[in-house]
């Protein structure tokens, strides 16, 4: 495939600072994309608000509204409803990611994450998405 995707506007949340920087850089500088980082899922639907988003990517542990609500409230929204929603955590186990799938997320990026591949993961989730196949 010669031709790169479109910047995609991506809302990320995502808790630990160090890691949301790293992925926030990933997603600009390797993948051209624009990013409004938050720390949480609360700040995650207020940002949903007033702007429009290409992809959410969620953490599942954060404090307060943790990514699961988030993503239940986000498809729960009929304004947020076709997001694509993505989880980007170390909760791995089978029940969590089908739980997590289950709430409408279309896949899951596990942590540690290779910052040079991200946009890549995420162009392959959203692709698979597209093709209307479920992604896991």
């Amino acid at each position: 495939m010669n031709h790169a995707p479109s910047p995609l506007r991506i809302l990320l949340a995502e808790d630990d600072a160090s890691i949301r920087s790293i992925a926030e850089l990933s997603l600009t500088r390797v993948g051209g994309h624009h990013v409004t980082a938050v720390t949480d899922g609360a700040e995650a639907l207020a940002s949903l608000k007033d702007r429009t988003f290409d992809l959410i990517l969620l953490d599942v542990m954060m404090p307060g509204i943790d990514g699961f609500e988030t993503c239940r409230r986000i498809k729960g929204n009929p304004a947020t409803a076709t997001v694509p929603v993505v989880f980007l955590t170390a909760r791995a186990q089978a029940h969590e990611m089908q739980q997590g799938l289950s709430l409408g997320a279309v896949g899951y990026i596990i942590k540690p994450f290779d910052p040079m591949n991200l946009p890549t993961q995420i162009n392959e989730v959203l692709a698979r998405c597209r093709d209307g196949k479920e992604a896991a």
